[in-house]
């Protein structure tokens, strides 16, 4: 853990190294943009991940022309910059991402906030923490212990995080069918850390994303005792054969027996004929 946290934070540093105002921008065939941040942070940790786990195949968003599915045992799942759209807005809300999945599930997870000199990290079964960082990586505050917590009941409000960047319906009429919920609107991973140290009760996504996008998110927030599932309630497969590694849609859980008590996504409603 120690040595990938200090991958994943030295990335961060790269990151906040590079100018903004005149950094390199294009776009890819998805769409989605890319600048020279997302590919200094990616070089840093391939490279990283070729002295410390030469035997273990990596998975990056930004090269997934070399990966080599389906992954049957164990792969490292990057996402060097998450929240692109924040880092090119000015915000401080992006993120990098180390997973590690073995067997389709995310086992180990590391983000770091960079702008915001956050690590959040957790290994499923084993707990998940908070640490603090100077901006270049040169010192650590000591590690905290995080819990996701209990849903406080019916008469209470649920804390829903949802994202600045990507709104959808589906998933705001999720959040309408919690009456009062709050909306900690938020950019990228950042929105399961929250869930994951109790600072909301649930992240649902109900539109397509990508493996990388969740994969780091996922186990800290397992570790930290919450559930990630699809919004049919069963879990999420990483790693399979299937075109672009999407995932059609998420709900992050702060407390598991939420999602046990039917606390489940509305399904669409089928139009009259």
């Amino acid at each position: 853990m120690e040595p990938l946290t200090r991958l994943a934070v030295e990335a961060g540093a790269a990151i906040l190294s590079i100018n903004r105002a005149t950094m390199g921008l294009a776009q890819k065939s998805d769409g989605s943009s890319v600048t020279d941040a997302d590919m200094a942070a990616d070089a840093i940790i391939a490279q990283g991940l070729a002295r410390l786990a030469p035997g273990i195949p990596v998975l990056s968003e930004e090269r997934t022309h070399a990966a080599a599915r389906p992954y049957r045992d164990s792969f490292f799942l990057i996402d060097p910059l998450d929240g692109t759209h924040e880092f090119i807005d000015g915000r401080d809300e992006f993120t990098v991402n180390i997973a590690l999945v073995t067997q389709g599930a995310p086992l180990l997870g590391i983000i770091v906030a960079p702008a915001l000199g956050t690590v959040w990290r957790g290994i499923v079964g084993r707990g998940a923490e908070r640490l603090l960082t100077t901006k270049d990586g040169a010192s650590w505050g000591a590690p905290q212990p995080i819990r996701t917590r209990p849903h406080p009941g019916p008469a209470a409000p649920w804390i829903a995080a949802v994202s600045r960047s990507h709104a959808d319906p589906r998933t705001e009429a999720f959040i309408l069918a919690r009456p009062g919920a709050v909306r900690q609107v938020l950019g990228s991973s950042i929105k399961f850390c929250r869930v994951a140290e109790g600072g909301a009760d649930i992240y649902p996504r109900l539109a397509p994303t990508s493996e990388w996008d969740i994969g780091a998110g996922h186990a800290v927030l397992t570790a930290a005792g919450g559930l990630v599932t699809g919004e049919d309630g069963k879990p999420l497969v990483f790693g399979e054969e299937h075109d672009g590694f999407g995932i059609p849609s998420f709900i992050a859980w702060g407390d598991p027996a939420a999602a046990r008590n039917g606390a489940a996504a509305p399904q669409p409603q089928k139009q009259p004929e």
